[in-house]
């Protein structure tokens, strides 16, 4: 069981890592571990929000309290949000029995911060207005963890936000089918752009694509991915039914596709979607407790999936979707959203 990484687990003991409390980041390695000398942390979009609200966008404080987590817990798992995020870095050391990535690789981990032991030595910086944290640093990856390797034609910070969030395009994929509606809330942001670029593609010429977005200045993200874009409070569920039923002319959509940073986006994701469709809540913010209690409240039977970042394939897609749209690549280029 050393492959999922429960040796790792502290407290408590032998649990599965995302479950712990606590992680060890102690040495020596073992025979299936990577180590890897970090650069830079991409915190996930709800728990970015999460702490930079806090924090009154005190970069200081932010960065007090990334390694104040850290610290505590050997992994950035927020307790707020239950969210973390990914890294980049560069693999220093092998297990006796791994026989790749090489050492000295560039690597992005395509598995969560909050299941990844992790040690910080320094924040270095970071900029309220983005989720990109350089620091220093060492992590640890177990057998089962996946990653890519850091392609050398695109800038470090496109990689960095596209791979966060490339489970999002990949889901997206998998569930839009040419000539449906498709509603995504929170279109604006990282994983909104990309999925609404995705669905675009999926839903051909006769589908539509609607972006639900908040605040107004997100609107225009929505656009460059290509969605028809309007400004709605996605936390107001009656707001978000109204707007969907006027943009698809009185119908609600076959798929909604959550991609909101903040809670409370629930209710409109089932109140906007047909009684036979789906909603995926690839939203880390999303309470499934809250999702289910309000679908049966309202009584709809819309199917509800749970978002999974991974995705096979799922990397190269994102990356692939994103070289292939000028406008789409342009967004991720120091956006840091």
């Amino acid at each position: 069981m050393e492959r999922f990484g429960t040796h790792r687990s502290v407290e408590p003991p032998g649990v599965l890592p995302q479950q712990s409390r606590v992680l060890d980041t102690d040495w020596p390695l073992r025979p299936d571990e990577v180590a890897i000398d970090v650069e830079f942390l991409n915190i996930d979009s709800a728990s970015w929000h999460q702490i930079r609200q806090s924090s009154e966008s005190d970069a200081t404080v932010m960065g007090e309290r990334i390694r104040g987590i850290v610290s505590e817990a050997g992994k950035m798992h927020n307790p707020v949000t239950g969210s973390g995020g990914m890294l980049v870095g560069t693999v220093s050391e092998l297990g006796a029995h791994r026989a790749g990535p090489a050492v000295g690789t560039r690597i992005a981990t395509l598995v969560s911060l909050t299941l990844t032991p992790l040690r910080l030595d320094e924040v270095v910086s970071l900029d309220p207005a983005s989720e990109k944290v350089r620091v220093r640093g060492t992590a640890i990856l177990f057998g089962s963890s996946i990653y890519a390797e850091v392609p050398d034609d695109l800038d470090d910070e496109v990689v960095l936000g596209v791979l966060d969030v490339c489970g999002a395009p990949a889901s997206m994929s998998k569930l839009a089918r040419p000539d449906m509606n498709v509603a995504i809330i929170g279109a604006g942001g990282k994983s909104g752009m990309l999925a609404s670029a995705q669905a675009v593609r999926s839903v051909g010429p006769d589908g539509r694509v609607l972006g639900l977005c908040w605040p107004q200045e997100t609107v225009d993200n929505a656009k460059d991915a290509g969605a028809e874009a309007i400004a709605v409070d996605c936390t107001s569920p009656i707001e978000v039914h109204d707007a969907v039923i006027e943009a698809l002319g009185g119908r609600l959509a076959d798929l909604v596709f959550v991609c909101a940073n903040v809670p409370g986006c629930e209710g409109g994701a089932i109140l906007a979607c047909e009684e036979d469709g789906r909603v995926m809540f690839f939203s880390m913010a999303t309470s499934f407790t809250t999702a289910a209690l309000t679908a049966e409240g309202v009584g709809k039977s819309c199917e509800m999936i749970i978002g999974n970042g991974f995705v096979p394939g799922h990397a190269d897609l994102a990356l692939n979707l994103v070289r292939s749209d000028e406008r789409l690549l342009e967004k991720f280029k120091g956006s840091g959203r």
